[in-house]
């Protein structure tokens, strides 16, 4: 396969999940948004709590699981969500049990918070309703019932570009929460049943926290399917596999990192293999990571951009460096589809 190497940075202001898909697919965001290192303001929460019909308590900055376990026991007794804000987004969270408060109603909250945030000027990217149970030693174990309100993109994207021309598009994992527009299939997975043994997949956790083979079981299906069922323009993968962020990245756990990397490389041929004639895969990443004293945090820093492109010797057969930041993602797969002049409009009116 022919195979092109690159390093880019992210032209987007802020080095945020969320922020780095988008720009993925051509969508540049010059706002700065910064993390909510005190909490969220007295104003707001009261708010809030009006309007959702539950008292709120903690409001700090804290990882996702030290808020939970610090905090489950009251939430539990009272009833009141644990408000905090992350430490790596520009984001606020709301952690929940199942049984104590349902599923709907938690994602209900979700939405409620962001509404708010966007009326009273608050800038955050998303709001999460973090879904949770106890297992049967009593330990909390979060759910795949998470829920994201997120900030509206406001122009087109990639994805609605492939639409319009008649390819599939797919969205594995987180991507379409990020980039939420509508998509022909999504695919997420959560449940070890639904992994198949033929491929050989693994946790590499040693308590079998990460979720990347899910992602990856969920190419390798979109994959087939694409080769199996009739699509006359063919289709468009977007898939994202986030444990070296989330389980590895934010903790400073190189070795585990480490292994998660070459867990990948070992599986990566499962992907190569379902590649035919002119089909490009490109990996990259949508953020850095600085590990500090205290956590890691996103970083805007160069990014890997590595490609491939089946039935090619040298090379891609595409145009290469045509595409600021991280849009020349979206700049590769558009050529494949015949699609260039369309998405680098697209990218071009941002920035006028």
């Amino acid at each position: 396969a022919g195979s092109y190497a690159a390093r880019v940075t992210q032209v987007s202001a802020t080095a945020d999940s969320l922020v780095g898909h988008r720009e993925m697919v051509g969508v540049l965001d010059d706002r700065t948004y910064d993390l909510f290192n005190d909490g969220f303001g007295r104003d707001y929460l009261a708010e809030l709590e009006k309007r959702i019909g539950r008292k709120t308590f903690y409001n700090k900055m804290a990882g996702g699981m030290e808020a939970i376990e610090l905090n489950a026991d009251e939430h539990e007794r009272t009833g009141r969500p644990i408000a905090y804000a992350s430490k790596c987004d520009p984001l606020i969270q709301l952690a929940m049990n199942e049984r104590v408060i349902p599923v709907a109603e938690q994602h209900k909250i979700a939405d409620t918070a962001f509404a708010l945030a966007m009326e009273m000027g608050i800038p955050i990217t998303r709001a999460i309703a973090r879904s949770y149970v106890r297992g049967a030693g009593g330990e909390i174990i979060r759910t795949s019932n998470r829920h994201d309100a997120v900030l509206p993109i406001g122009r087109k994207t990639l994805v609605e570009l492939l639409q319009e021309n008649d390819v599939w598009t797919c969205a594995v994992g987180k991507t379409s929460d990020l980039v939420n527009v509508t998509y022909n299939e999504k695919i997420k997975l959560n449940r070890a049943a639904f992994l198949d043994p033929r491929l050989g997949l693994r946790f590499v956790h040693p308590k079998k926290k990460d979720t990347n083979l899910y992602s990856v079981q969920g190419t390798v299906n979109a994959l087939d399917a694409a080769r199996t069922v009739y699509r006359p323009k063919g289709t468009f993968v977007f898939a994202n596999l986030v444990d070296t962020d989330s389980v590895y990245g934010h903790t400073r756990d190189i070795a585990g990192a480490v292994k998660c990397v070459e867990e990948f490389d070992r599986i990566l041929p499962l992907l190569e293999r379902r590649l035919e004639k002119g089909d490009l895969l490109v990996i990259t990443a949508d953020h850095g990571m600085e590990h500090r004293a205290d956590y890691g945090y996103h970083s805007n820093e160069p990014l890997p951009l590595l490609a491939e492109r089946a039935g090619f010797g040298k090379g891609l057969g595409l145009k290469t460096g045509g595409s600021p930041g991280l849009t020349e993602v979206g700049h590769l797969v558009s050529q494949v589809f015949g699609l260039e002049k369309q998405f680098l409009a697209m990218v071009g009116e941002q920035k006028k």
